[in-house]
């Protein structure tokens, strides 16, 4: 039982990298964080509003 817990919260971190990276985030970070936080996590980016392009045109 413990191998199938341990593929399922790989698999949530691996997913929360991608939703973080899509809010303009560190996916690698959020990664980690999920490796020790798990669905805390996945709740934290959910929450969280997508952050803003860097480097983008700005209207000055």
């Amino acid at each position: 039982m413990g191998n199938e817990y341990a593929v399922g919260w790989g698999t949530l971190a691996l997913i929360n990298a991608g939703l973080a990276q899509g809010k303009n985030r560190s996916g690698l970070m959020w990664f980690l964080a999920s490796l020790l936080l798990g669905p805390v996590a996945t709740l934290a980016l959910v929450i969280f509003e997508k952050l803003p392009e860097e480097g983008g045109i700005h209207d000055d």
